[in-house]
């Protein structure tokens, strides 16, 4: 089956704009997950030029448990249902293909579907996480972690389902189940979208390595990836041009093993 491939930036990375109108024009990729930061507004136009420009399309993932929006905590549903209105922003003036969440870290499942719920005028997917991740003081739950919690989620939200399939086997890792079969497992949810990074095979904390970077026999995962329609590439930012960067597809180094998985998934 062929993808969709997506480019990961995020809505402050202006330095990326040239780089990235110029791999589009070569067509190195189909679309851009952006990365919607909070308070960000007034980079909107500037990617709105961008698809004026050439005629990219655009995904949006909205802000995560990271940048303060967290579903599954009570007391921050003003504070989500705010950062959601600029998602909206950012999804209905660049006419985006698809929106992601996260369901929440730490809470209760209850609750995230609870505030998803509220948030209105807005077809959107929901992300499958890691079990757990590290904080400052140990590691936290994440909502959405396991197959039975998804599904809930799809069934009570209604929303759509984006596969990474790096928080899967870091998921699996943790439950101590075989992780290409909880892949598999979770593709039964008949996924939209699918997110692609490396990691240690063993891992069960979130890595987004470069291909080639980590152990996932990356071809076995991209044949139980069928079904989808989008295939966003989610591996570490390198620049040091700013704090908030890219995916490797902007560093040359890598572009190679990026050319071997896009060909694998067609």
């Amino acid at each position: 089956m062929s993808y969709k491939i997506g480019l990961k930036l995020w809505s402050l990375n202006e330095n990326y704009i040239a780089p990235a109108k110029e791999l589009y024009e070569r067509g190195e990729y189909d679309y851009i997950e952006l990365y919607a930061v909070p308070n960000s507004l007034q980079m909107l136009p500037l990617w709105k030029n961008l698809a004026k420009d050439c005629g990219v399309k655009f995904a949006i993932h909205a802000p995560h448990f990271s940048s303060g929006l967290d579903f599954s905590n009570p007391n921050k549903q003003r504070y989500n249902l705010e950062l959601c209105e600029q998602v909206k922003r950012y999804s209905g003036e660049l006419e985006a293909v698809y929106t992601v969440f996260h369901p929440g870290i730490g809470g209760s499942i209850d609750e995230s579907v609870r505030q998803m719920k509220m948030v209105k005028n807005l077809k959107f997917a929901i992300e499958n996480k890691p079990y757990i991740v590290p904080m400052d003081n140990g590691t936290a739950f994440c909502v959405g972690a396991d197959f039975l919690s998804i599904k809930q989620i799809l069934d009570e939200v209604g929303c759509e389902f984006c596969l990474d399939a790096g928080h899967a086997l870091c998921s699996a890792n943790y439950q101590g189940l075989n992780p290409y079969e909880y892949i598999a497992k979770l593709n039964e949810l008949n996924p939209k979208i699918y997110h692609l990074s490396d990691n240690d095979e063993n891992s069960k904390f979130d890595a987004h390595m470069h291909f080639g970077d980590g152990s996932i026999d990356l071809a076995r995962v991209l044949k139980l990836l069928r079904g989808g329609e989008f295939l966003a590439i989610e591996t570490i930012k390198d620049s040091k041009e700013n704090d908030i960067t890219p995916s490797c597809w902007i560093n040359p180094k890598h572009q190679n093993r990026n050319n071997r998985i896009q060909e694998s998934a067609n």
